[in-house]
């Protein structure tokens, strides 16, 4: 029993998906005492990086659903953080951008993604970070690319 279990604590598939959580956990509480969400964070954060953004680009993204997107930016939008603005080009598409007033979240939200960077890599010089980030990119390109070719797959199927 005591094997099995060694083996599990190393297992890559569960190491990788206790560590999301953790990390998600984190932001998840950091993000309430400032009476948000993490995925309020994460529309905020992205918004940021990539300015106009639609709401299905940020649904596609945020690997959440149109309306899920819709909602969380209803919520960012009545608290003056976001605004839709239309698109030029096509009148059915709202471009989200930042206000303002997001933009000492957005600092916030910098410095403990920098802060949790910093814990996590704590004791690993550069050369291990970046094999480990190497790694990931490659272990999430191999997975993208497997979704991929099922999905080809299952339209040929059609």
């Amino acid at each position: 029993m005591v094997g099995a279990m060694q083996n599990l604590s190393r297992d890559l598939l569960i190491l990788v998906n206790d560590v999301a959580r953790q990390l998600r956990t984190r932001a998840d509480q950091l993000a309430r005492t400032r009476g948000m969400t993490r995925a309020q964070w994460v529309i905020l954060a992205r918004l940021a990086r990539q300015p106009g953004l639609s709401q299905n680009e940020l649904a596609a993204v945020c690997e959440v659903e149109p309306i899920t997107i819709a909602r969380l930016v209803d919520r960012l939008e009545a608290r003056k953080l976001v605004e839709r603005r239309p698109d030029p080009s096509d009148r059915r598409i709202w471009r989200l951008h930042l206000l303002p007033a997001a933009k000492p979240i957005i600092g916030e939200i910098d410095r403990y993604r920098a802060a949790l960077n910093a814990e996590c890599t704590a004791g690993l010089d550069a050369e291990t970070r970046d094999f480990l980030i190497d790694t990931l990119l490659h272990i999430k390109n191999n997975l993208t690319a497997e979704a991929q070719r099922a999905s080809a797959l299952e339209a040929v199927e059609e």
